[in-house]
């Protein structure tokens, strides 16, 4: 059993029976009274970010967490497919594990976070950038460079950003799976 002492970003444990994540925290030593630690938790399973304060010695139960790369192979369903580059393992992932999956290319490599003593698949993360293909757009008009307005294009992943103007069909772009959006046009 650890205490409040060991808490930092990043760390998974158990609260109320569900594992969560340490997105921040701060050690408060007030002038008068006990110290304490303010946390932000996320719920692995919902995403859901709660505040809690914990008395300063307070017990916590630290759940092992393992990251690995996993090959994306495909979807099936309403789950997704990836395979252990190393072991050739596959795991089946279900899409609301995963946090924006109209972005998963196949062969990409994701990180996949797992309950180190369940073996149990927790979080997907996306590689921070994908290059993509448009397949549709509205025309672009010479001179579109000088504005910042967008419009609405669909990527060879099935997804739909918004581009620049002066992006068209068949244009390879770099998008940002975090936001969502259109970050560069790639150079051929």
């Amino acid at each position: 059993m650890a205490n409040t002492s060991d808490i930092k970003n990043g760390l998974c444990m158990m609260f109320n029976g569900k594992i969560v994540s340490v997105v921040e925290f701060q050690h408060v030593k007030p002038g008068k009274g006990p110290a304490f630690v303010r946390t932000k938790l996320r719920y692995i399973e919902s995403g859901k970010i709660v505040d809690n304060t914990f008395s300063a010695g307070h017990k916590i139960e630290v759940v092992r967490v393992e990251t690995r790369d996993y090959q994306y192979l495909y979807q099936e369903g309403n789950g997704y497919h990836f395979m252990n580059t190393d072991t050739y393992e596959q795991v089946f992932i279900n899409a609301d594990m995963i946090e924006n999956p109209e972005f998963l290319k196949e062969e990409s490599i994701c990180s996949i976070q797992f309950h180190a003593e369940e073996e149990m698949p927790l979080t997907v993360e996306l590689p921070a950038f994908i290059e993509a293909e448009v397949t549709y757009t509205e025309p672009g008009v010479k001179g579109d460079t000088a504005t910042n307005t967008l419009k609405p294009a669909t990527i060879d992943t099935g997804a739909e950003i918004k581009v620049p103007l002066f992006i068209d069909t068949g244009d390879r772009i770099k998008v940002d799976t975090r936001k969502g959006e259109y970050s560069e046009r790639i150079k051929s």
